[in-house]
């Protein structure tokens, strides 16, 4: 299984040996090739995750941090959308105990909010920390908050994620 597919990815550059894809909002996508997953965030977050030693990266891309009660877990959602990265991560060959977290988004784009209130984008990221350590996963970066909206690039070769301001 060289990768899991997940909507609108296209063929990479064929220097790179990977596959790029791009992850729309309540989306993710986990691969064992190496890849360039890209997205851009407003107040929505996208949790990146990556084992140095398998290579396996995946990424989600969710809009709000829970999902209403009675419903199926949904990639749209935080709380689900991290658990869901973080089972496909581990059933591609991602080992629990060596993948890494970085986090991106949560922003406050449309400003109407008060310096330090509990806006849409600090409840996701929220969400994200706290379901990635209730599942002892290390968050070693992010790039958080603030006013402006972010594009990301995140490779599975290395780890790396190349941040845009927007």
């Amino acid at each position: 299984m060289p990768h899991l597919p997940a909507p609108g990815w296209i063929p990479a550059d064929a220097a790179s040996g990977g596959v790029s894809v791009y992850l729309h909002p309540g989306h993710l996508h986990v691969s064992l090739v190496p890849c360039t997953m890209t997205t851009i965030l407003g107040s929505c977050v996208a949790v990146c995750l990556w084992d140095p030693v398998s290579r396996v990266g995946g990424m989600n891309h969710f809009l709000l941090a829970h999902h209403p009660a009675g419903e199926p877990d949904s990639a749209r959602y935080g709380d689900s959308a991290t658990d869901m990265l973080i089972s496909a991560a581990a059933r591609a060959g991602g080992s629990l105990g060596r993948l890494q977290a970085k986090l991106f988004g949560g922003a406050c784009v449309l400003g109407s909010a008060a310096p330090g209130a509990n806006h849409l984008g600090l409840k996701n990221v929220q969400v994200a920390r706290e379901r990635l350590a209730a599942h002892g996963i290390r968050v070693v970066s992010e790039d958080v908050e603030g006013a402006r909206g972010r594009k990301i690039h995140f490779q599975t070769l290395d780890g790396a994620v190349l941040v845009r301001t927007l």
